[in-house]
């Protein structure tokens, strides 16, 4: 081969290389989906406007099931849980709860229809991410997030409990399938937090938020339940995973003990055991595995240097 030709195929190298580097970059967060329930899931994602729609925005996810999605940096949008659906051959048919009225597996752009239990997140551009687990909207199934080998807090949040089991009479949804929230059940202006009501020092906790809270005390009871229901990580994976039957002992760096609505010693001291095991291993866990964006800055000075050489 040629001085020439060596030269050449260098430089396609060296570019090939750093092209699979930057694209490899890009890549923010894997989201990975679990369905612990006993019965079938049919996931849905919504992207904020402005952030990019991931490999799907519905799915089906079997009992004992997962999935997993990879998002860009700065990524912002929600998951849910459907229940109840019905699809043809073709994909076309409709959900119980959570639907979102797309007529089809994919919900193409669609939100949730309330009531659906969400989890919420904006990833950080090489900053902190954002995410909470909101009932807001009301209830249809127990969730729960975990942050995996990030810096920070990184709690795990969510709802264990089968609220449908403790939703009040007036808020129950299709005979129980799923709780509403107050605003949707009654639409008055301090439930929604609107018109008079928009702002913190006027929304107050109502009697059945205080319900949402209660069985579950780190998801968002109402809109402005910000100081326990929002959480931060840096740097991290996350697994959303449906109807937990216990706590993970992966990644949550969070000691306390998630409520499940349960009452009694047993189940108590169980959860204790499982969430101290869970933060102690934890002690051990690494930062960030996830790649972050190869910068301009890094790019032009890897050229710099090999036209040196």
């Amino acid at each position: 081969m040629s001085r020439f030709s060596c030269y050449h195929f260098s430089i396609i190298t060296f570019l090939s290389f750093v092209l699979v580097v930057f694209l490899h970059g890009v890549t923010a967060a894997t989201f990975t989906f679990v369905n612990k329930c006993d019965y079938t899931v049919w996931p849905g994602i919504l992207a904020n406007p402005g952030s990019p729609t991931l490999e799907s925005t519905g799915f089906e996810l079997r009992n004992g099931g997962s999935r997993s999605f990879q998002a860009p940096t700065g990524w912002a949008g929600r998951f849910w849980g459907r229940t109840g659906c019905s699809f043809d051959d073709s994909g076309h048919g409709s959900c119980t709860t959570g639907d979102c009225d797309s007529g089809e597996i994919e919900c193409n752009g669609a939100g949730a229809t309330p009531p659906a239990t969400l989890a919420e997140f904006t990833l950080g551009s090489g900053s902190q991410d954002f995410y909470d687990v909101s009932l807001v909207d009301g209830y249809n199934l127990p969730m729960i997030v975990e942050g995996n080998g990030g810096s920070g807090e990184c709690a795990t949040t969510g709802c264990m409990t089968d609220l449908n089991k403790k939703c009040p009479s007036e808020l129950k949804f299709d005979g129980g399938d799923a709780c509403k929230s107050a605003c949707d059940a009654f639409g008055n202006p301090e439930y929604c937090c609107s018109g008079a009501y928009s702002s913190p020092t006027a929304c107050k906790p109502s009697i059945y938020s205080e319900v949402f809270k209660s069985a579950c005390p780190k998801s968002y009871s109402y809109a402005f339940d910000d100081a326990t229901s929002t959480f931060t990580c840096t740097g991290a994976d996350y697994t959303i995973t449906f109807c937990p039957n216990s706590p993970s002992l992966k990644s949550s760096k969070d000691p306390a003990a998630e409520s499940t609505g349960e009452s009694g010693p047993d189940t108590d001291s169980v959860q204790a055991a499982a969430l101290a095991s869970q933060w102690l291993a934890n002690l051990a866990t690494a930062d960030s595995t996830r790649t972050q964006l190869y910068s301009p800055a890094q790019f032009g000075f890897s050229v710099i240097i090999f036209l040196f050489l």
